[in-house]
Protein backbone atom coordinates (compact mmCIF):
# COMPACT_ATOMS: atom_id res chain seq x y z
CA UNK A 1 0.00 0.00 0.00
CA UNK A 2 1.14 3.53 -0.71
CA UNK A 3 1.57 5.91 2.26
CA UNK A 4 -1.66 7.84 1.51
CA UNK A 5 -3.64 4.58 1.28
CA UNK A 6 -2.17 3.37 4.57
CA UNK A 7 -2.97 6.69 6.27
CA UNK A 8 -6.57 6.48 5.07
CA UNK A 9 -6.88 2.87 6.24
CA UNK A 10 -5.46 3.61 9.71
CA UNK A 11 -7.77 6.60 10.19
CA UNK A 12 -10.70 4.41 9.12
CA UNK A 13 -9.76 1.65 11.59
CA UNK A 14 -9.15 4.14 14.41
CA UNK A 15 -12.55 5.71 13.79
CA UNK A 16 -14.33 2.37 14.05
CA UNK A 17 -12.38 1.30 17.14
CA UNK A 18 -13.38 4.56 18.77
CA UNK A 19 -17.00 4.13 17.63
CA UNK A 20 -17.25 0.66 19.15
CA UNK A 21 -15.74 1.82 22.45
CA UNK A 22 -17.93 4.92 22.65
CA UNK A 23 -21.07 2.91 21.88
CA UNK A 24 -20.49 0.70 24.92
CA UNK A 25 -22.56 1.33 28.08
CA UNK A 26 -19.44 2.10 30.14
CA UNK A 27 -18.76 5.13 27.90
CA UNK A 28 -22.17 6.63 28.61
CA UNK A 29 -23.03 8.70 31.67
CA UNK A 30 -26.36 6.89 32.19
CA UNK A 31 -25.06 3.38 31.48
CA UNK A 32 -26.98 3.07 28.21
CA UNK A 33 -25.45 3.08 24.74
CA UNK A 34 -25.70 6.34 22.83
CA UNK A 35 -26.15 4.35 19.58
CA UNK A 36 -23.65 3.31 16.93
CA UNK A 37 -24.32 6.24 14.58
CA UNK A 38 -23.85 8.81 17.35
CA UNK A 39 -20.75 6.95 18.56
CA UNK A 40 -19.27 6.79 15.04
CA UNK A 41 -19.99 10.49 14.50
CA UNK A 42 -18.23 11.39 17.76
CA UNK A 43 -15.30 9.06 17.07
CA UNK A 44 -14.68 10.43 13.57
CA UNK A 45 -15.03 13.97 14.92
CA UNK A 46 -12.36 13.19 17.55
CA UNK A 47 -9.94 11.31 15.28
CA UNK A 48 -10.29 13.98 12.61
CA UNK A 49 -9.90 16.68 15.32
CA UNK A 50 -13.13 18.30 14.18
CA UNK A 51 -15.26 19.02 17.25
CA UNK A 52 -18.79 18.74 15.86
CA UNK A 53 -20.96 16.81 18.33
CA UNK A 54 -24.43 15.30 18.17
CA UNK A 55 -24.53 14.72 21.93
CA UNK A 56 -23.23 16.86 24.80
CA UNK A 57 -19.69 15.61 25.52
CA UNK A 58 -19.76 16.61 29.18
CA UNK A 59 -23.27 15.30 29.90
CA UNK A 60 -23.68 12.27 27.64
CA UNK A 61 -20.32 10.56 28.25
CA UNK A 62 -18.85 9.14 31.43
CA UNK A 63 -15.28 9.95 32.40
CA UNK A 64 -14.22 6.75 30.59
CA UNK A 65 -15.94 7.92 27.41
CA UNK A 66 -14.39 11.36 27.71
CA UNK A 67 -10.91 9.88 28.17
CA UNK A 68 -11.44 7.71 25.06
CA UNK A 69 -12.37 10.88 23.13
CA UNK A 70 -9.27 12.66 24.49
CA UNK A 71 -7.01 9.77 23.38
CA UNK A 72 -8.57 9.75 19.91
CA UNK A 73 -8.00 13.51 19.66
CA UNK A 74 -4.34 13.14 20.64
CA UNK A 75 -3.70 10.34 18.14
CA UNK A 76 -5.56 12.12 15.37
CA UNK A 77 -3.84 15.45 16.03
CA UNK A 78 -0.23 14.44 16.52
CA UNK A 79 -0.43 11.60 14.00
CA UNK A 80 -0.30 7.87 14.58
CA UNK A 81 3.03 7.55 12.75
CA UNK A 82 4.71 10.16 14.94
CA UNK A 83 3.67 8.24 18.04
CA UNK A 84 4.88 5.07 16.34
CA UNK A 85 8.30 6.60 15.83
CA UNK A 86 8.54 7.34 19.56
CA UNK A 87 7.62 3.75 20.42
CA UNK A 88 10.14 2.39 17.89
CA UNK A 89 12.94 4.58 19.28
CA UNK A 90 12.14 3.49 22.83
CA UNK A 91 12.25 -0.15 21.72
CA UNK A 92 15.52 0.43 19.88
CA UNK A 93 14.18 -0.30 16.39
CA UNK A 94 15.26 1.41 13.18
CA UNK A 95 12.96 3.61 11.11
CA UNK A 96 12.88 2.32 7.53
CA UNK A 97 12.27 4.12 4.25
CA UNK A 98 8.59 3.14 4.13
CA UNK A 99 8.01 4.56 7.62
CA UNK A 100 9.83 7.77 6.67
CA UNK A 101 7.58 8.19 3.62
CA UNK A 102 4.50 7.81 5.80
CA UNK A 103 5.87 10.38 8.27
CA UNK A 104 6.54 12.74 5.36
CA UNK A 105 2.94 12.33 4.17
CA UNK A 106 1.37 12.84 7.62
CA UNK A 107 3.52 15.87 8.46
CA UNK A 108 3.28 17.24 4.89
CA UNK A 109 7.01 17.83 4.93
CA UNK A 110 8.68 18.82 1.65
CA UNK A 111 11.79 16.77 2.36
CA UNK A 112 12.39 13.20 3.50
CA UNK A 113 15.47 14.26 5.45
CA UNK A 114 15.42 14.76 9.21
CA UNK A 115 11.93 13.31 9.61
CA UNK A 116 12.76 11.23 12.68
CA UNK A 117 14.19 14.29 14.42
CA UNK A 118 11.12 16.28 13.32
CA UNK A 119 8.88 13.61 14.87
CA UNK A 120 10.76 13.87 18.15
CA UNK A 121 10.41 17.67 18.08
CA UNK A 122 6.69 17.28 17.39
CA UNK A 123 6.13 15.04 20.39
CA UNK A 124 8.21 17.35 22.59
CA UNK A 125 6.27 20.43 21.41
CA UNK A 126 2.90 18.76 21.96
CA UNK A 127 3.55 17.57 25.49
CA UNK A 128 5.38 20.75 26.50
CA UNK A 129 2.53 23.04 25.47
CA UNK A 130 -0.19 20.73 26.77
CA UNK A 131 1.58 20.26 30.12
CA UNK A 132 2.11 23.98 30.72
CA UNK A 133 -1.46 24.76 29.66
CA UNK A 134 -2.84 22.05 31.94
CA UNK A 135 -1.00 23.58 34.90
CA UNK A 136 -2.29 27.08 34.09
CA UNK A 137 -5.91 25.98 33.59
CA UNK A 138 -5.77 23.79 36.72
CA UNK A 139 -4.63 26.78 38.75
CA UNK A 140 -7.39 28.92 37.22
CA UNK A 141 -10.24 26.43 37.77
CA UNK A 142 -9.17 24.84 41.08
CA UNK A 143 -11.14 27.37 43.16
CA UNK A 144 -14.26 26.85 41.06
CA UNK A 145 -14.44 23.05 40.95
CA UNK A 146 -11.82 21.55 43.24
CA UNK A 147 -8.24 20.52 42.46
CA UNK A 148 -8.90 17.00 41.13
CA UNK A 149 -11.62 18.02 38.70
CA UNK A 150 -9.65 21.10 37.69
CA UNK A 151 -6.68 18.91 36.69
CA UNK A 152 -8.96 16.73 34.57
CA UNK A 153 -10.72 19.68 32.93
CA UNK A 154 -7.40 21.42 32.33
CA UNK A 155 -5.89 18.35 30.67
CA UNK A 156 -8.94 17.63 28.51
CA UNK A 157 -9.26 21.19 27.20
CA UNK A 158 -5.50 21.53 26.69
CA UNK A 159 -5.40 18.41 24.51
CA UNK A 160 -8.53 19.50 22.67
CA UNK A 161 -7.24 23.05 22.10
CA UNK A 162 -3.70 22.23 20.95
CA UNK A 163 -5.01 19.65 18.46
CA UNK A 164 -7.63 22.13 17.21
CA UNK A 165 -10.39 19.65 18.11
CA UNK A 166 -12.87 21.99 19.78
CA UNK A 167 -14.36 19.42 22.18
CA UNK A 168 -15.44 21.01 25.46
CA UNK A 169 -16.95 19.59 28.64
CA UNK A 170 -19.37 22.52 28.93
CA UNK A 171 -22.50 22.55 26.80
CA UNK A 172 -21.88 26.19 25.81
CA UNK A 173 -18.22 25.53 24.96
CA UNK A 174 -16.21 28.35 26.65
CA UNK A 175 -18.97 31.00 26.69
CA UNK A 176 -18.85 31.26 30.47
CA UNK A 177 -15.20 32.39 30.15
CA UNK A 178 -15.79 35.05 27.49
CA UNK A 179 -13.98 37.76 29.48
CA UNK A 180 -11.47 35.57 31.33
CA UNK A 181 -7.97 36.62 30.18
CA UNK A 182 -6.24 33.49 31.54
CA UNK A 183 -8.56 31.02 29.83
CA UNK A 184 -8.73 33.05 26.61
CA UNK A 185 -4.99 33.58 26.23
CA UNK A 186 -4.11 30.00 27.20
CA UNK A 187 -6.59 28.36 24.83
CA UNK A 188 -5.80 30.80 22.00
CA UNK A 189 -2.06 30.14 22.35
CA UNK A 190 -2.65 26.40 22.16
CA UNK A 191 -4.77 26.32 19.02
CA UNK A 192 -2.75 29.03 17.26
CA UNK A 193 0.54 27.17 17.80
CA UNK A 194 -1.09 23.89 16.80
CA UNK A 195 -2.61 25.51 13.73
CA UNK A 196 0.66 27.07 12.56
CA UNK A 197 2.12 23.60 12.11
CA UNK A 198 5.04 21.74 13.61
CA UNK A 199 7.33 22.62 10.70
CA UNK A 200 6.83 26.35 11.32
CA UNK A 201 7.21 26.04 15.10
CA UNK A 202 10.42 24.01 14.75
CA UNK A 203 11.69 26.47 12.14
CA UNK A 204 11.10 29.41 14.53
CA UNK A 205 12.74 27.55 17.42
CA UNK A 206 15.82 26.65 15.38
CA UNK A 207 16.48 29.89 13.49
CA UNK A 208 14.93 32.59 15.72
CA UNK A 209 15.31 35.18 12.96
CA UNK A 210 12.79 36.37 10.38
CA UNK A 211 15.42 36.50 7.64
CA UNK A 212 16.53 32.92 8.21
CA UNK A 213 13.02 31.44 8.22
CA UNK A 214 11.93 29.28 5.29
CA UNK A 215 9.57 30.65 2.65
CA UNK A 216 6.80 28.39 3.98
CA UNK A 217 7.15 29.76 7.52
CA UNK A 218 7.15 33.39 6.35
CA UNK A 219 4.05 32.88 4.21
CA UNK A 220 2.17 31.09 7.00
CA UNK A 221 3.04 33.67 9.67
CA UNK A 222 2.24 36.69 7.49
CA UNK A 223 -1.02 35.23 6.16
CA UNK A 224 -2.12 34.20 9.67
CA UNK A 225 -1.44 37.70 11.02
CA UNK A 226 -3.38 39.38 8.20
CA UNK A 227 -6.38 37.06 8.56
CA UNK A 228 -6.39 37.56 12.33
CA UNK A 229 -6.41 41.35 12.10
CA UNK A 230 -9.10 41.41 9.40
CA UNK A 231 -11.27 38.91 11.28
CA UNK A 232 -10.92 40.77 14.59
CA UNK A 233 -11.80 44.18 13.16
CA UNK A 234 -14.81 42.95 11.17
CA UNK A 235 -16.28 40.86 14.00
CA UNK A 236 -15.75 43.65 16.54
CA UNK A 237 -17.41 46.25 14.31
CA UNK A 238 -20.28 44.02 13.16
CA UNK A 239 -21.16 42.42 16.49
CA UNK A 240 -20.99 45.73 18.36
CA UNK A 241 -24.40 46.39 16.76
CA UNK A 242 -25.74 42.99 17.90
CA UNK A 243 -27.33 43.03 21.36
CA UNK A 244 -27.77 39.23 21.28
CA UNK A 245 -24.01 38.66 21.47
CA UNK A 246 -22.24 41.84 22.65
CA UNK A 247 -25.16 43.50 24.41
CA UNK A 248 -24.19 42.48 27.96
CA UNK A 249 -20.42 42.52 27.46
CA UNK A 250 -17.97 45.18 28.57
CA UNK A 251 -15.48 46.69 26.12
CA UNK A 252 -12.74 44.36 27.38
CA UNK A 253 -14.97 41.31 27.01
CA UNK A 254 -15.93 42.40 23.49
CA UNK A 255 -12.25 42.63 22.55
CA UNK A 256 -11.52 39.15 23.93
CA UNK A 257 -14.64 37.75 22.21
CA UNK A 258 -13.68 39.34 18.88
CA UNK A 259 -10.11 38.03 19.04
CA UNK A 260 -11.31 34.56 20.01
CA UNK A 261 -14.00 34.38 17.30
CA UNK A 262 -11.59 35.66 14.65
CA UNK A 263 -9.09 32.89 15.46
CA UNK A 264 -11.32 29.94 16.30
CA UNK A 265 -12.70 29.50 12.72
CA UNK A 266 -9.14 28.68 11.66
CA UNK A 267 -10.06 25.14 12.80
CA UNK A 268 -10.11 25.46 16.61
CA UNK A 269 -13.85 24.86 17.11
CA UNK A 270 -14.30 26.56 20.49
CA UNK A 271 -16.54 29.58 20.92
CA UNK A 272 -17.07 32.16 23.66
CA UNK A 273 -20.28 33.65 22.22
CA UNK A 274 -23.27 31.92 20.63
CA UNK A 275 -22.46 31.44 16.93
CA UNK A 276 -26.15 31.04 16.06
CA UNK A 277 -26.94 34.49 17.51
CA UNK A 278 -24.29 36.32 15.50
CA UNK A 279 -25.23 38.58 12.59
CA UNK A 280 -25.53 36.96 9.16
CA UNK A 281 -22.53 38.95 7.93
CA UNK A 282 -20.40 37.67 10.84
CA UNK A 283 -21.54 34.09 10.23
CA UNK A 284 -20.63 34.35 6.56
CA UNK A 285 -17.22 35.78 7.51
CA UNK A 286 -16.68 32.77 9.77
CA UNK A 287 -17.58 30.46 6.86
CA UNK A 288 -14.83 32.10 4.78
CA UNK A 289 -12.29 31.81 7.62
CA UNK A 290 -13.25 28.17 8.23
CA UNK A 291 -12.79 27.36 4.54
CA UNK A 292 -9.30 28.90 4.61
CA UNK A 293 -8.39 27.11 7.84
CA UNK A 294 -4.95 26.71 9.41
CA UNK A 295 -1.50 26.01 7.92
CA UNK A 296 -0.24 22.88 6.19
CA UNK A 297 1.42 20.42 8.53
CA UNK A 298 -0.53 21.62 11.57
CA UNK A 299 -3.41 20.17 13.53
CA UNK A 300 -6.00 22.36 11.80
CA UNK A 301 -7.98 21.82 8.61
CA UNK A 302 -9.33 23.89 5.73
CA UNK A 303 -7.63 24.49 2.40
CA UNK A 304 -4.72 26.06 4.37
CA UNK A 305 -3.46 29.62 4.54
CA UNK A 306 -0.41 28.89 2.39
CA UNK A 307 -2.65 27.47 -0.35
CA UNK A 308 -4.64 30.70 -0.47
CA UNK A 309 -1.48 32.83 -0.55
CA UNK A 310 -0.07 30.86 -3.50
CA UNK A 311 -3.27 31.27 -5.51
CA UNK A 312 -3.55 34.98 -4.65
CA UNK A 313 0.04 35.54 -5.78
CA UNK A 314 -0.66 33.62 -8.99
CA UNK A 315 -3.78 35.73 -9.61
CA UNK A 316 -1.91 39.01 -9.04
CA UNK A 317 0.89 37.79 -11.28
CA UNK A 318 -1.64 36.97 -14.04
CA UNK A 319 -3.12 40.48 -13.84
CA UNK A 320 0.40 41.89 -14.17
CA UNK A 321 0.94 39.97 -17.39
CA UNK A 322 2.37 36.67 -16.20
CA UNK A 323 5.96 35.66 -15.68
CA UNK A 324 7.66 34.34 -12.60
CA UNK A 325 5.60 33.95 -9.41
CA UNK A 326 7.63 34.86 -6.35
CA UNK A 327 7.41 35.78 -2.67
CA UNK A 328 10.13 37.01 -0.29
CA UNK A 329 12.68 36.84 -3.13
CA UNK A 330 11.94 33.18 -3.75
CA UNK A 331 10.40 31.66 -6.89
CA UNK A 332 7.25 29.55 -6.48
CA UNK A 333 7.15 26.50 -8.73
CA UNK A 334 4.33 26.14 -11.28
CA UNK A 335 3.55 22.70 -9.85
CA UNK A 336 2.85 24.31 -6.46
CA UNK A 337 0.37 26.70 -8.08
CA UNK A 338 -1.42 23.83 -9.82
CA UNK A 339 -1.62 21.86 -6.56
CA UNK A 340 -3.07 24.91 -4.80
CA UNK A 341 -5.66 25.32 -7.54
CA UNK A 342 -6.55 21.62 -7.33
CA UNK A 343 -7.02 21.80 -3.56
CA UNK A 344 -9.26 24.87 -3.72
CA UNK A 345 -11.44 23.59 -6.58
CA UNK A 346 -11.81 20.14 -5.00
CA UNK A 347 -12.60 21.56 -1.56
CA UNK A 348 -15.12 24.09 -2.88
CA UNK A 349 -16.85 21.37 -4.91
CA UNK A 350 -16.99 19.09 -1.87
CA UNK A 351 -18.48 21.79 0.39
CA UNK A 352 -21.14 22.73 -2.16
CA UNK A 353 -22.07 19.07 -2.79
CA UNK A 354 -22.38 18.38 0.94
CA UNK A 355 -24.49 21.52 1.40
CA UNK A 356 -26.76 20.38 -1.43
CA UNK A 357 -27.13 16.90 0.08
CA UNK A 358 -27.91 18.28 3.55
CA UNK A 359 -30.47 20.65 2.08
CA UNK A 360 -32.26 17.63 0.64
CA UNK A 361 -31.88 15.17 3.54
CA UNK A 362 -32.69 17.66 6.30
CA UNK A 363 -35.65 19.15 4.41
CA UNK A 364 -34.28 22.65 4.89
CA UNK A 365 -35.20 25.29 2.34
CA UNK A 366 -33.89 28.78 1.67
CA UNK A 367 -34.57 30.11 5.19
CA UNK A 368 -31.93 27.78 6.65
CA UNK A 369 -29.43 27.54 3.80
CA UNK A 370 -26.77 29.53 5.66
CA UNK A 371 -26.94 27.00 8.52
CA UNK A 372 -26.48 24.15 6.04
CA UNK A 373 -23.55 25.88 4.28
CA UNK A 374 -22.03 26.67 7.68
CA UNK A 375 -22.34 23.01 8.74
CA UNK A 376 -20.88 21.68 5.50
CA UNK A 377 -17.91 24.07 5.64
CA UNK A 378 -17.28 23.35 9.32
CA UNK A 379 -17.32 19.59 8.72
CA UNK A 380 -15.02 19.64 5.70
CA UNK A 381 -12.59 22.13 7.23
CA UNK A 382 -12.57 20.11 10.50
CA UNK A 383 -13.39 23.27 12.43
CA UNK A 384 -16.24 22.06 14.63
CA UNK A 385 -18.25 25.27 14.91
CA UNK A 386 -22.02 25.02 14.45
CA UNK A 387 -25.02 27.32 14.29
CA UNK A 388 -27.07 24.64 16.08
CA UNK A 389 -27.82 22.27 13.20
CA UNK A 390 -25.55 19.40 14.30
CA UNK A 391 -27.75 18.20 17.15
CA UNK A 392 -30.82 18.21 14.90
CA UNK A 393 -29.34 16.15 12.05
CA UNK A 394 -31.21 13.09 10.82
CA UNK A 395 -29.46 9.71 10.67
CA UNK A 396 -28.68 10.22 6.98
CA UNK A 397 -27.44 13.74 7.73
CA UNK A 398 -25.14 12.40 10.45
CA UNK A 399 -23.66 9.86 8.02
CA UNK A 400 -23.09 12.58 5.39
CA UNK A 401 -21.36 14.88 7.89
CA UNK A 402 -19.31 11.94 9.25
CA UNK A 403 -17.99 11.12 5.77
CA UNK A 404 -17.34 14.82 5.15
CA UNK A 405 -15.26 15.13 8.34
CA UNK A 406 -13.25 12.05 7.35
CA UNK A 407 -12.53 13.35 3.84
CA UNK A 408 -11.78 16.83 5.14
CA UNK A 409 -9.18 15.52 7.57
CA UNK A 410 -7.43 13.39 4.95
CA UNK A 411 -7.32 16.31 2.56
CA UNK A 412 -8.24 16.40 -1.13
CA UNK A 413 -4.71 15.70 -2.38
CA UNK A 414 -4.05 12.82 0.04
CA UNK A 415 -7.36 11.25 -0.91
CA UNK A 416 -6.67 11.69 -4.61
CA UNK A 417 -3.22 10.11 -4.28
CA UNK A 418 -4.66 7.25 -2.21
CA UNK A 419 -7.34 6.41 -4.75
CA UNK A 420 -5.33 7.03 -7.92
CA UNK A 421 -3.61 4.38 -9.98
CA UNK A 422 0.14 4.29 -10.50
CA UNK A 423 1.31 7.42 -12.29
CA UNK A 424 1.44 6.97 -16.06
CA UNK A 425 3.32 9.30 -18.35
CA UNK A 426 1.78 9.78 -21.77
CA UNK A 427 4.08 9.01 -24.68
CA UNK A 428 1.93 11.05 -27.05
CA UNK A 429 2.48 14.76 -27.55
CA UNK A 430 -0.49 16.84 -28.70
CA UNK A 431 -0.44 20.19 -30.53
CA UNK A 432 -1.16 23.23 -28.39
CA UNK A 433 -4.39 25.18 -28.83
CA UNK A 434 -6.26 27.95 -26.98
CA UNK A 435 -9.44 28.07 -24.89
CA UNK A 436 -11.13 31.41 -24.21
CA UNK A 437 -11.11 32.36 -20.51
CA UNK A 438 -13.33 34.99 -18.90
Amino acid sequence: MSPPQLIMLVFFILSWIGAILLSMPFSSSDGQSIGLINALFTSVSAVCVNGLVVVDTGAAFSMTGQIIIMILIQIGGIGFMTLGVMVAIVLGKKIGLKQRLIIQQTTQSTSAQGLVKLSLYMVLIVFAFESVATIILTWRWSDDMGFGQAVYYGLFHSVSAFNNAGFALWSDSLSSHVGDPIVNLTVITLFVVGGLGYIVVVDIFRKRSWRKLSLHSKVVLLASAILTVIGFLLIFLLESWNSATFGDLTVGERIYASIFQSLTPRSAGFNTIDIGSMLTASQFLIIILMFIGAASGGTGGGIKTNTVVVLVLATINTFKGGGQIHAFERKIAQETVMRALAVIVTSLTAVLCVALLLTVTEDLLEDHFLEVLFEATSAFSTTGLSMGLTGELSSIGKVIVTVTMFLGRLGPLTLAFALSQRKQTSKIGYPEDNILIG
